[in-house]
């Protein structure tokens, strides 16, 4: 039997060896972002990269994150996307709708990571797709709009001919005519994303056709400083730029992706991630609006702040009837709101846009 003395001294060395062995904290998960353009101070990417860093604030040894910036559309985000896979990145976030054929690949052939797209519509056990109601910014941008035109005038410099951006010119026609049903809207499109030198010819081109209040939906505030150039009206995207053209700049449609990120990724520490389809807006807080130039009278701004209202209660949706395309046909009968799956994959214009939807 063991005498006291022994008891206590093999308590003393069990005690030195438990002390010698270290303790392992759970690696932390590994975070990666592919952005389209430069992250900048400004746009679509800014926005993002915003909520990166606020994931890291919020969850601290938690989480590790990366990105790569400047990643075309194509073959070089499946290799970009890849690599993010080989350094042991498990939550990877690809933030462009032309990213979606690649990532879809990738995650077929690493079924250990979870992928989330954004703007996109495929989706899998691994993958899933997220997007803001940005466009209901939009229509709060077109209410503006059709109070502060002289011209009846408005332009749009567009990217690429995706539902994201078709329903994003919609809306803010839709929001203009709601207040003024004599507008019509110009598009030009760019067809890039990011392009300072292309946006900024479309803008000028829109001025001299006559707008006098122009939106965007390009990732540069070079609309916004034509704007200011030529004495006329524009709004931010995506974030906040009103610093590049005070005078011009009405108001931003802005994305705030941080709460999104981090119960993502909150979500896949705990093992309880599930793929879905994830779509916020005003109401969730994932589209925020900035602060309005005091240029904007007190009627118009009246009217603004109450649809913003309703817009956040979700009583009201942009794209509600009456509705009709450029044809006259009605899309969408008095009161009928359209379903997300019509918004999600719009493909035509609304009676008061010029042109046609490129091929």
């Amino acid at each position: 039997m063991m005498n006291r003395r022994t008891a206590l001294t093999a308590i003393a060395a069990a005690c030195t060896l438990a002390a010698a062995i270290p303790s392992f904290a759970a690696e932390p998960l590994k975070v990666g972002f592919v952005y389209v353009g430069p992250v900048g101070d400004a746009g679509w990417t800014y926005a993002h990269d915003q909520g990166r860093l606020a994931l890291e604030k919020a969850l601290g040894g938690q989480v590790k994150t990366t990105y790569v910036e400047n990643v075309p559309e194509g073959a070089d985000s499946e290799r970009v996307i890849r690599k993010l896979v080989s350094e042991g990145n498990k939550l990877i976030f690809t933030t462009s709708f032309g990213y979606m054929n690649a990532t879809e690949k990738v995650a077929k052939s690493a079924p250990g990571v979870t992928f989330v797209h954004a703007t996109g519509f495929k989706r899998a056990k691994n993958l899933g797709t997220y997007e803001s109601r940005l466009y209901e910014g939009s229509y709060l941008n077109g209410i503006l709009a059709g109070k502060m035109t002289k011209s009846n005038t408005l332009g749009f410099v567009a990217s690429f001919p995706v539902p994201e951006v078709i329903r994003n010119i919609n809306a803010f026609t839709l929001g203009a005519q709601s207040v003024n049903p004599g507008i019509k809207t110009k598009v030009i499109w760019v067809n890039s994303w990011y392009d300072p030198a292309k946006e900024r010819q479309a803008a000028e081109t829109l001025v001299a056709q006559g707008a006098d209040v122009m939106a965007q939906n390009t990732d540069s505030p070079a609309t916004l400083l034509v704007a200011q150039e030529k004495g006329v009206y524009a709004f931010g995207w995506d974030s906040d730029m009103a610093r590049f053209a005070p005078k011009a700049h009405l108001t931003a449609a802005t994305n705030d992706w941080s709460g999104y990120y981090i119960d993502t990724a909150k979500a896949v520490i705990a093992g309880t991630w599930k793929s879905d389809n994830y779509h916020g807006g005003l109401k969730e807080g994932m589209v925020k609006m900035s602060r309005l130039n005091a240029v904007v009278p007190a009627a118009a701004a009246k009217l603004y702040e109450e649809k913003k209202a309703a817009l956040t209660a979700g009583t009201f949706a942009p794209f509600t009837g009456p509705i009709k395309d450029q044809s006259g046909a009605i899309r969408y009968a008095a009161g009928v709101r359209a379903p997300e799956k019509d918004v999600t994959s719009m493909n035509f214009y609304v009676q008061g846009v010029d042109g046609t939807i490129p091929k």
